[in-house]
């Protein structure tokens, strides 16, 4: 993917107006990166998103709006503007949240009292071509923590399912950290036929990686319990005009 002509569109969501500013001042000067915009609430995150053609949004997990309401941003950007990328930054590493910001959706995690610019740099680039932005033992407890999650559902934007049931079998057992020659065992394939199974699953979701497939699938499965819900709102809504 090449960056667009005036650079990657940023944008950053903080409570924090000062601070903000600072980053989005430093963020210009880079020269490769174009900030859209520069909020503070998790309503006014959603509404520049729709608006601008943001690439890379950077969200603190508090907004504005309060505790921990970045999360929300997360999950309304991912159901409503799935193109655009999100980062969650947080001002120091706490596990609990770094899952919880993978499976709302987000990109890449940045702790900002432990990294540099530069860092926030490489990353906000990192996330834009795709790849996904955490430490090594950051990635170690959301694959513990993602191991633990049954049934997997990888969906489109739209609601629809993009695996066959075999390969998300596949996929949740490489949640479950098994190597390909376990996963062959477990569904009774060949080792071969599991790495064209793999093979075939990083090509319809774009991702490169074990972990990539595992943090995608993840926040796929919280877009396809979404769907759900939602489904199950409108029906209950529905019996309930009849009985009326």
């Amino acid at each position: 993917m090449t960056a667009k002509r005036n650079g990657i569109s940023v944008l950053v969501a903080s409570p924090h107006l000062m601070a903000s500013e600072l980053l989005v001042g430093a963020l210009k000067r880079h020269g490769r990166f174009q900030v859209s915009d520069n909020v503070t609430t998790a309503s006014e995150a959603l509404a520049a998103v729709k608006s601008h053609a943001v690439d890379v949004a950077l969200i603190t997990a508090t907004l504005a709006d309060g505790q921990l309401s970045g999360f929300g941003a997360l999950r309304q950007i991912r159901d409503c503007c799935p193109e655009t990328k999100t980062v969650i930054l947080l001002n120091a590493p706490e596990y609990n949240l770094v899952v919880d910001a993978f499976r709302a959706g987000a990109r890449g995690v940045f702790s900002l009292s432990q990294s540099t610019f530069k860092s926030l740099c490489r990353c906000v680039e990192q996330v834009y071509a795709g790849q996904i932005w955490a430490s090594s033992g950051e990635l170690s407890e959301v694959i513990e923590a993602f191991s633990q999650l049954a049934p997997m559902r990888v969906v489109n934007a739209d609601g629809m399912r993009l695996l066959t049931r075999r390969e998300e079998d596949v996929v949740r057992l490489v949640a479950e950290g098994m190597q390909n020659r376990e996963i062959a065992t477990e569904l009774k394939l060949s080792e071969h036929t599991v790495k064209n199974y793999l093979f075939h699953i990083f090509d319809k979701l774009g991702v490169s990686s074990r972990v990539e497939l595992v943090l995608y699938a993840v926040s796929s499965t919280a877009k396809s319990q979404s769907f759900e819900d939602q489904g199950a709102r409108e029906e209950n809504g529905s019996q309930v005009l009849k009985v009326l």
